[in-house]
């Protein structure tokens, strides 16, 4: 039942929050029926405190069972909150959070380390941010960690960020005049502490790393998944050109490889990436032309794309959303269209037709 009530915050604003008591069901005669092997779309019913603005190039990171969505506000949005999604039983909670709070912003990175989320860059209008904070998710605390001296990178969004053995590895981006192909690492330690600094502090170090191979192109807006010890590539564009590619660096070596496509290609920005067992699933996004609500699986065995059929009711065709598995399903959350940005959720229920063809041990070569 839809309803409004007063913010229980403490903090100064006291904002109004969208509340729902009871989660919307979908009626029968919405539902087709499909078999139990088939991968399946559907909104989320979703209760509890509803967030109160839409979501744009936002992240969210899975923490347990429960999702924390920070940022992706628009440009007449200064909204600066965290919302967190319990992906058991659909409620959306609004924790407040104290600490330094960072500055209102989108297309960002958020890293997972341990049960800390590491935000580097983004920005909000005109505005490009090189700051890093963390949050806490255990005390809902964000702390604006101490850098060691050095090189760091230039303040950027629509990057993408992967975290391996103690480091958050960053690629490309852009900073409002052009787009980015570097790669840089912050040290972070196991648990996202910071490592020793030369006074004995707890501290955190950024470095640019040095890649060998022909590496990709400039770009912002495409994604990174961690397979093993590589980090995966897909899409992006540079402003004029939307890719197709798809690229691999192994981290462990440093050495960039491009993966060789057969037909068909596609080319995605804005999409999102999420790893299923022996596959990457690509959900949405733009292809140069218009958005789409399509979902691609790449093979991560073959290095190819896989047809598969999906049924129910996708989600609309939008980009600049999020996704993430939890206990077989897929979660989607909100997204931009050209002209609206969304707040709500869906699901794929991934099934037994999602991992019965799998491969469970595998590794790709880069």
């Amino acid at each position: 039942m839809g309803g409004s009530r007063s913010s229980t915050s403490a903090s100064a604003d006291r904002t109004l929050r969208k509340y729902r008591s009871t989660p919307r069901l979908p009626h029968d005669r919405d539902v087709d029926h499909a078999p139990s092997t088939a991968m399946y779309w559907s909104r989320a019913p979703v209760w509890g405190h509803l967030p109160s603005r839409t979501m744009r190039a936002h992240s969210v990171t899975l923490v347990d069972a429960t999702a924390w969505l920070y940022g992706g506000c628009d440009d007449k949005d200064s909204s600066k909150d965290v919302y967190c999604f319990d992906t058991e039983t659909m409620q959306w909670t609004h924790p407040d959070t104290v600490g330094d709070i960072p500055p209102p912003c989108r297309a960002h990175t958020a890293t997972l380390v341990d049960k800390k989320i590491i935000v580097f860059g983004g920005g909000l209008g005109p505005v490009y941010y090189d700051a890093t904070y963390v949050l806490d998710t255990t005390t809902r605390r964000w702390t604006r960690p101490t850098l060691l001296p050095g090189p760091h990178p230039t303040a950027r969004r629509a990057h993408a960020a992967v975290f391996y053995k103690g480091k958050v590895w960053v690629f490309g981006g852009g900073n409002g005049l052009t787009a980015l192909n570097d790669v840089w690492t912050l040290e972070v330690g196991p648990g996202g502490n910071g490592v020793v600094g030369p006074t004995g502090e707890k501290a955190m170090r950024w470095e640019e790393v040095e890649t060998s191979g022909k590496r990709p192109s400039a770009r912002g807006y495409h994604t990174a998944t961690l397979i093993g010890n590589v980090m995966v590539i897909i899409g992006g564009s540079d402003g004029k050109e939307c890719f197709t590619d798809v690229w691999f660096l192994n981290l462990d070596t440093l050495v960039w490889s491009i993966v060789k496509q057969q037909s068909p290609t596609h080319r995605r920005l804005a999409h999102s990436a999420t790893q299923v067992g022996s596959y990457i699933f690509i959900v949405g996004g733009h292809n140069s032309s218009e958005y789409g609500s399509d979902l691609l699986l790449f093979n991560l065995v073959s290095l190819q794309y896989e047809p598969r059929t999906i049924l129910g009711k996708p989600p609309s065709a939008r980009g600049y959303h999020a996704t993430v598995l939890a206990d077989s399903r897929v979660f989607l959350f909100g997204g931009y269209n050209g002209q609206s940005a969304f707040d709500d959720v869906h699901v794929l229920d991934l099934a037994a037709g999602a991992y019965l063809p799998q491969v469970t041990s595998f590794s790709i070569e880069a």
